[in-house]
C-alpha cells in the first residue's frame, strides 16, 4: 500500500482497506481529553457519546444515501477533542481500495470538537487500481463554542468508481470551521456539504477544487444556513474540465430574518479546456434579513489568451504555460490549507492530472 503523504510521522493515521479497519497501520489515541479510534470501537467503549451525536446532524429522512448509511451502519472514524484540548498534529484518515471490484464501502465518520478545542483532519479516498465500486460516505461534524476545525477531504478514487459523500457541519458560537473539498477521481461523484450556524460570531469557509477529464461527472451541492446574527461565511469552488467531462455546482446561502449583520460571500469559477466539456452552475442567495453584506457569482471560460501570450513571449512552451496558468487558478482555492504536506500533495496531483491531458 502506497502512502498518500511522503511521511506519516507528521500525522495520526487511521486506515481502512476496502472498508475494513486496518488496526496494524492505524494509530489510535486515548489520552485525557482526546479520543481517536474507529467507530466500531467507539460504539462499544463510548455508547453514550455516540448515541448523543450519531444521526443528529446527518438525518436518515433527509437523504436516501444517508438512510442507507444509517441502516447499514458499520465503521468509520470517531474523533473527540474535549474542551480546551488541541491535537499536536493532524489526523490522517485513509480509505483505500486495494483493487476489489463490486464493493459497497460505507464510511461513517463522527468528529466532535469541544469548547476552545482545536483539530485538523485530512480525509482521503483513493484506489490502488481501476476497480469498479461504490463509496457512500457520511460525515457528521460538531464544533462547539470557540472551537476550531480544519477539514480537508481529498477524493482520488478509481475512474470507474462511484463516490457519494454527505458532510453535515454544525457550528456553535464564535467557532471556526474550514472545509477543503478536493476531487480528482471517480466516474460519478456527488458531494453534499451542509453547514449550519447555531451561535453568533461563527465563521465558516467552504472551498473546493475539482479536476475532471474523460467521461467524469462531478457534482458539488452546498448549503450554508445563517440562522443567527453576526456570522460570516466564505465559499469558493473552482474547477477545470477537459474532454467530455461534466460538473455541477449548486451552492445555496440562506440568511434567515433574524440573522442580521451576516457577511456571506460565494463564488464558483470553472475553466473549460475542451469544446465537449460542460458545467452547470447555480450559485444562490436567499436573504430574508435587511442588514447584511452578501455576494455571489459564477464565471465560466477558457484559458486566457493574453496570459498564454505573455508567458510564451518569455520563452515558455505552450504546454508548460497552460500548466502554469491552471496551477495558479487552482491554487487560489487551496493555498490557505495550513498543512504543508497536504498542499504539496494537491499540487503534485494537479500536475499529474494535467500531464495526462
Amino acid at each position: 500500500m502506497r502512502n498518500i503523504f511522503s511521511t506519516r510521522r507528521n500525522f495520526y493515521t487511521i486506515v481502512f482497506i476496502n472498508g475494513v479497519y486496518d488496526e496494524v497501520n492505524s494509530q489510535e489515541l486515548d489520552e485525557p481529553g482526546i479520543t481517536l479510534c474507529n467507530l466500531k470501537t467507539a460504539i462499544k467503549k463510548y455508547p453514550e457519546e455516540i448515541n448523543l451525536h450519531i444521526g443528529k446532524f446527518a438525518k436518515a429522512e433527509d437523504s436516501i444515501f444517508t438512510a442507507l448509511s444509517t441502516a447499514c451502519l458499520n465503521d468509520g472514524v470517531f474523533l473527540k477533542v474535549k474542551s480546551g484540548k488541541a491535537l499536536d498534529k493532524p489526523v490522517q484518515v485513509l480509505y483505500v481500495n486495494s483493487g476489489g471490484d463490486n464493493l459497497l464501502i460505507q464510511p461513517r465518520n463522527l468528529f466532535v470538537i469541544g469548547k476552545n478545542a482545536q483539530a485538523k483532519i485530512v480525509e482521503s479516498y483513493y484506489s490502488e487500481g481501476e476497480s469498479e465500486y461504490f463509496t457512500n460516505s457520511v460525515t457528521e461534524t460538531y464544533v462547539d463554542q470557540n472551537g476550531i476545525l480544519e477539514h480537508v477531504k481529498i477524493q482520488e478514487e478509481s475512474l470507474k468508481a462511484f463516490h457519494i459523500s454527505t458532510t453535515e457541519i454544525d457550528v456553535e458560537k464564535e467557532s471556526i470551521y474550514s472545509s477543503y473539498n478536493i476531487n480528482f477521481g471517480g466516474n460519478l461523484v456527488r458531494n453534499d456539504l451542509n453547514a449550519r450556524f447555531h451561535g453568533e460570531y461563527g465563521h465558516c469557509t467552504l472551498n473546493g477544487l475539482y479536476l475532471a477529464d474523460g467521461e467524469q461527472h462531478i457534482d458539488n451541492h452546498t448549503l450554508i444556513d445563517h440562522a443567527v446574527p453576526n456570522c460570516e461565511s466564505h465559499e469558493m469552488y473552482k474547477g477545470v474540465l477537459d474532454d467530455s467531462s461534466r460538473a455541477v455546482f449548486n451552492g445555496k446561502v440562506h440568511v434567515w430574518k433574524d440573522a442580521q449583520k451576516t457577511n456571506a460571500f460565494q463564488e464558483n469559477k470553472t475553466v473549460i479546456l475542451s469544446d465537449s466539456a460542460r458545467v452547470d452552475t447555480k450559485p444562490q442567495l436567499e436573504i430574508f434579513a435587511d442588514d447584511v453584506k452578501c455576494s455571489h457569482g459564477a464565471t465560466i471560460g477558457k484559458l486566457s489568451e493574453e496570459g498564454l501570450f505573455y508567458l510564451r513571449a518569455r520563452g515558455i512552451g505552450e504546454e508548460l504555460a497552460k500548466t502554469m496558468i491552471i496551477n495558479a487558478f487552482a491554487n487560489d482555492a487551496v493555498h490557505t490549507i495550513s498543512i504543508a504536506d497536504v498542499r504539496d500533495r494537491i499540487e503534485e496531483r494537479v500536475a499529474i492530472k494535467l500531464a495526462k491531458n
